[in-house]
């Protein structure tokens, strides 16, 4: 068998660990992640692991920032006035909340800091600028 390779179905189990250990995502206890292998529909180091696997297979793989979810960039915080909230909303940091971009469409956030009356917004994704470990087991390859 030559393994996951572009336009394979693949099911799989996996854990996403940080540097220290610490889980912040699992598929376990839940059904098994499903994609399209060279679809784009996770991250591309991610699916670099899958490649090659057969069902049963299990693997460990580091992904570096740039081929997960990319650096932080600075250009993605920005400050906006506690005036320009609607009213009844407080920003709290930790808040995440969703924006309309002038073109259309919207921007999911996180309220990163508060200082007097200056809220900065984050628009990086929240594992921007992270290396992360996968443990990853092959259910299925279609």
């Amino acid at each position: 068998m030559s393994g996951a390779k572009t336009g394979d179905t693949v099911k799989v189990h996996y854990t996403g660990q940080f540097a220290d250990g610490s889980v912040f995502d699992t598929s376990q206890g839940k059904d098994p992640l499903e994609f399209t292998v060279g679809t784009g529909q996770v991250i591309r180091g991610f699916e670099e692991a899958i490649e090659g696997l057969n069902s049963g297979d299990s693997a460990t793989t580091t992904i570096e920032a740039p081929e997960a979810y990319g650096e932080r960039l600075e250009e993605l915080l920005f400050q906006v006035d506690k005036a320009r909230f609607p009213e009844g909303i407080v920003p709290s940091v930790g808040d995440e909340l969703q924006l309309n971009q002038p073109e259309g469409g919207m921007v999911d956030v996180v309220v990163s800091a508060i200082e007097g009356d200056t809220v900065t917004l984050d628009a990086n994704h929240p594992l921007a600028g992270r290396v992360l470990t996968f443990k990853i087991t092959v259910v299925d390859v279609a």
